[in-house]
């Protein structure tokens, strides 16, 4: 086996493609680790003639996740998209260790020079002073309170939250100001911040989302190799919703024929978790995504890869993506519309039509300008 240098768009027109064997690694969710797409030139590697390339990815050691500090200057993120629903975020990781194959945030990681595979799940970006810098930001003059999305790119609850607490640290910062937040997560180490949520829920100021894809263990653990398994998720859920917490539950995403006819037993489920509303989303496959997830269900599902690529190109007309606002989180097409027709008829069935309106009116600086520490020691 050796390695050769591409342009990043070479033209390979006549020449046969090599089928590279997968880089699958037990825990991992990604098969592949494509370039960077930024870069002008990319590495491959190639049979040279003494068919060496199965045998060298034959046994691959594990990976370890790697943390890398961030040094941005700005933690909330803002968008101007209207199909949303809010427009501020904060992400105190960037990749994640849930290893979710289908995961729409994966593209964004080429913007910080790794790939959207293997590497954004084993190379993450924290920031380390995340909560001091979202209070500086929220005091600056002119700031207007709107719900704000914890979560939104990746996940706040992944399993390094367990020891770096930066989402918590987060929390007790919105709190302490009255803001605003959604979150979404799919793991079941949201409970641990019950506390926190519990006071901020009495005021109107939060509601958390679990994302639930599938009821089956087997499928999950394939798709999400580190992400809490379903039945901790709904479990979760409950445990949010007896501490007064609003809590929903997202069937997402939803890819048809591997997980779609899931889809009102997910919903069953979450009234009976507790859940007081439920939503969907189809499966978004942006940039290096396609090739990523067309390797994965070729890898775990050959005998139904074709057929499943061909259904969501049904739902995206003709393509593997369709980032049109407005249709790119449904979907259009015969196929889109009987899924939208029974989840909306699985919604109404168990009542989860519900859309609590957060209090944006609470928001409000608390005196000093720094921690909570410095903030009491004004006092005096």
């Amino acid at each position: 086996m050796l390695a050769k240098t591409l342009p990043t768009n070479p033209d390979l027109s006549g020449v046969e493609p090599i089928v590279m064997p997968s880089l699958a690694r037990h825990g991992r969710g990604a098969t592949v680790n494509p370039g960077v797409r930024y870069d002008r030139l990319q590495g491959e590697a190639f049979d040279d003639g003494w068919n060496t390339l199965d045998d060298t990815f034959a046994e691959l050691p594990p990976l370890p996740t790697t943390l890398i500090k961030d040094s941005s200057r700005s933690v909330i993120s803002w968008n101007t998209s209207p199909d949303v629903g809010f427009d501020r975020a904060v992400n105190p990781y960037r990749g994640c260790e849930h290893g979710c194959v289908y995961c729409y945030a994966r593209p964004s990681h080429a913007y910080l020079g790794y790939s959207p595979g293997l590497d954004f799940e084993t190379k993450l970006i924290f920031k380390p002073d995340v909560a001091e810098q979202l209070e500086r930001e929220l005091r600056k003059p002119g700031y207007v309170a709107r719900p704000l999305a914890l979560g939104s790119n990746t996940d706040p609850y992944q399993p390094v939250e367990r020891t770096l607490k930066l989402t918590r640290a987060v929390l007790e910062v919105l709190e302490r100001f009255g803001h605003p937040l959604s979150i979404v997560t799919k793991s079941a180490g949201v409970v641990r911040d019950i506390d926190i949520l519990q006071r901020m829920a009495k005021r109107g100021l939060v509601r958390v989302w679990l994302s639930v894809t599938t009821l089956d263990a087997s499928l999950a653990r394939k798709m999400e190799p580190r992400a809490a398994t379903p039945a901790r998720r709904l479990a979760a859920v409950t445990a949010l919703a007896e501490a007064g917490i609003p809590a929903g539950v997202l069937a997402a995403p939803m890819i048809p024929g591997l997980n779609d006819a899931e889809l009102e037993r997910i919903v069953a489920a979450a009234k009976q978790a507790g859940a007081n509303a439920a939503s969907y989303v189809l499966l978004r496959l942006p940039l290096e995504l396609r090739q990523m997830f067309e390797a994965w269900l070729t890898q775990h599902f050959p005998d139904r890869a074709r057929h499943v690529l061909s259904l969501i190109r049904e739902t995206r007309g003709g393509a593997l993506n369709d980032a049109k606002f407005h249709s790119r989180f449904g979907g259009t097409g015969v196929y889109a519309e009987l899924l939208a027709r029974r989840f909306t008829r699985a919604a109404r069935q168990h009542g989860l039509n519900e859309r609590q309106q957060l209090d944006c009116s609470q928001f409000a600086p608390p005196p000093g300008t720094g921690s909570f520490a410095q903030s009491q020691l004004s006092l005096f």
